[in-house]
């Protein structure tokens, strides 16, 4: 199958822009922009709500886990989200495998984890949560990624950071009642000012165009003994980038995260 572009492709998983959402277990999740909450939302708020929190007060409680604050935004009416400030929550690098325990034996170990930790944070800060991997439908994880930290797709298809790069993920979005300030958008695309554009003419069976992305291809090389580099050390292409480099994903979390890309194709 040879995907034409406009798509993110985030969390080692193909995601059609404004079509599909990240899956950080390596799923495709079908999208709808303007879905409502109520389907897979989960309230975590106390009976007696906490004392209102900001933006800068959340990252103390993500520290640990080693996730990381991704901007936010104040939810319009065709959003169709019940609250007033929503900020999103994610990863970037290493950070997080070193907090991840690891498989389980569940099927969707990091949704797991993920569930659990930012419920309970979700609960100490009294907001509500909805996560990228509930569905279907599935919330627009991507579009509200966009919005939130103003970043553009990259040639072969995640959003690029302009100092994570490609190593970066969205795990869940915090949902305010209240309205307090988030960060601007970045609005800033590293992709635009790079000639060479290594990322596409580093795969070994050239999976990457300049407008498409040629899945079959690319599942039928990881799936050979000649595609053990790709799944041991993560997708070539992505890691040819040369932004984030100090973000770059840990030998076994790139591992992790393929084997859950082929798993679900």
């Amino acid at each position: 199958m040879v995907v034409n572009r406009p798509y993110h492709w985030q969390g080692w998983v193909l995601t059609p822009t404004g079509t599909e959402s990240e899956k950080p277990n390596g799923q495709v999740a079908n999208l709808n922009l303007f879905s409502s909450p109520a389907r897979s939302h989960e309230s975590s708020r106390k009976a007696n709500p906490v004392d209102e929190v900001y933006y800068e007060g959340i990252a103390d409680t993500l520290k640990h886990l080693g996730l990381i604050l991704r901007g936010g935004f104040h939810p319009h009416g065709k959003d169709d989200v019940a609250a007033s400030t929503v900020v999103l929550i994610g990863n970037a690098g290493p950070g997080l495998w070193q907090s991840f325990p690891g498989p389980d034996g569940s099927g969707n170990p990091l949704d797991g984890w993920c569930r659990k930790v930012l419920l309970s944070i979700a609960c100490s800060l009294g907001a509500d949560i909805l996560f990228p991997f509930d569905g279907p439908p599935y919330h627009p994880f991507l579009n509200w990624a966009q919005r939130a930290e103003g970043l553009s797709p990259s040639p072969i298809g995640p959003l690029i950071h302009p100092y994570y790069g490609l190593w970066h993920a969205y795990r869940g979005a915090l949902l305010f009642s209240h309205v307090f300030d988030v960060p601007p958008p970045l609005n800033t695309n590293p992709c635009e000012s790079c000639v060479d554009k290594p990322c596409l003419a580093t795969c070994p069976v050239g999976a990457f165009g300049a407008d498409s992305y040629d899945v079959f291809a690319c599942i039928c090389h990881i799936k050979t003994p000649a595609g053990n580099d790709c799944l041991d050390r993560g997708c070539l292409a992505r890691g040819a980038c040369p932004i984030g480099r100090n973000y770059l994903y840990a030998p076994e979390q790139a591992t992790f995260l393929m084997a859950a890309f082929l798993q679900n194709q």
